[in-house]
């Protein structure tokens, strides 16, 4: 990088992070914060731990944004600090920390920019993933767990938390569903844009005469729900049983009848749980899962009558392809609903999903 070039780049990032700072209102959050940190210095307030669940979450998800933006502003300084030594001494060990410290600001710009596309209702949630083999057999179902690796690999990528909840293996290969819960900020907001169809194309390595085969899997994203959202669920409304633990063997097994299953008459909506061995904590885990279903039923709702109030016509589902994964007779990953596509399609199954997110959130997101 040469160092007019460096210049340029400054003054389009310096440009950049004070036009965010007006659009995200970054003085109006900063004394948002500042008066939660008052009420928490009021000792009355431990009295109502509700409002205290409010408070910490709200400043959990400002705090995060705000030292994002911060961040920008620290690498904004060093930059300036660093190009004044250089007109002072050109130093070429100087030279290279300015362009490093250069290339580390527009990644902390462009983490800024991409935050402001996740600010829907549950954004900033952790999420829970669902993911169930077609039909198709051992085809899908190998599918299936390919992509469970994906969204694993994508996870760890992000430093999020996965665990699983939900593990039903395939017959042969593969998994015909599993369940699991990505915990970290902006989780939700991240995996909701791998909700719907996956289609698999390639030469099936089950197949003895090597001929291509065509693969769907299906994806479920939710939010998880805090216990402040109200999500009312009656007794009479569900029926909850318990049973051994099914599969092939090894770790997602249990040995004893603790698994919980959950059925929502209202919706149909059933929910299984069998990863811990306490029934107690599968059964919890299970009414998570089946409070963010109805959570994430409601909102769809919500948006279904949106739609049909502003005339907008566009089917609101989970349920239509969303990506296809060519393998074979050419290598191609394409997103049919911001028409992304990549021939790396082993970075894709390794986890590098950001330029599909990145692309679904500019079109779908919902901007503050």
């Amino acid at each position: 990088m040469e160092l007019f070039e460096i210049r340029h780049l400054k003054e389009q990032l310096s440009q950049s992070i004070d036009d965010l700072g007006l659009y995200l209102k970054i003085d109006e959050k900063r004394e948002v914060l500042k008066n939660i940190e008052s009420e928490f210095e009021n000792p009355d307030i431990w009295n109502d731990q509700d409002r205290v669940k409010i408070l910490s979450k709200e400043k959990t998800k400002l705090s995060a944004l705000v030292k994002m933006y911060d961040d920008g502003l620290t690498k904004r300084d060093d930059v300036e600090t660093l190009l004044e030594m250089y007109q002072e001494d050109k130093n070429d060990d100087i030279f290279k920390e300015l362009e490093d410290t250069v290339v580390e600001w527009k990644k902390a710009v462009a983490d800024v920019e991409f935050k402001r596309m996740l600010s829907g209702e549950a954004d900033f949630n952790s999420a829970i993933v669902s993911i169930n083999a077609g039909s198709g057999g051992t085809e899908s179902q190998d599918w299936a767990s390919m992509l469970y690796r994906m969204l694993s690999m994508y996870a760890d990528k992000h430093k999020f938390k996965v665990t699983e909840l939900d593990y039903l293996d395939g017959e042969e290969a593969g998994i015909k569903s599993v369940t699991f819960l990505v915990e970290g900020a902006y989780a939700y907001g991240l995996f909701k844009s791998e909700a719907g169809v996956h289609r698999l194309v390639r030469i099936s390595p089950f197949d003895s005469s090597a001929r291509r085969h065509t693969s769907f899997t299906s994806i479920a994203v939710t939010p998880e729900i805090d216990d402040d959202i109200l999500v009312e669920i009656k007794d009479d409304d569900i029926r909850v049983d318990t049973y051994r633990s099914s599969g092939a063997g090894g770790q997602h097994v249990n040995k004893t009848d603790s698994a919980i299953r959950i059925t929502h008459f209202p919706t149909g909506i059933v929910v299984t749980c069998q990863n811990e061995r306490s029934q107690h904590k599968n059964k919890e885990s299970a009414f998570k899962v089946l409070r963010s279903k109805l959570y994430e039923l409601e909102i769809i709702k919500r948006k279904e009558k949106e739609a049909q109030y502003s005339g907008d016509k566009k089917e609101i589902s989970w349920g239509s392809q969303i990506r296809s994964y060519v393998l074979h007779p050419y290598k191609m990953v394409k997103d049919h609903r911001t028409d992304v596509e990549t021939g790396n399609t082993v970075a894709v199954l390794n986890g590098d999903l950001d330029s599909f997110v990145k692309a679904y959130l500019l079109k779908f997101g919902e901007p503050v």
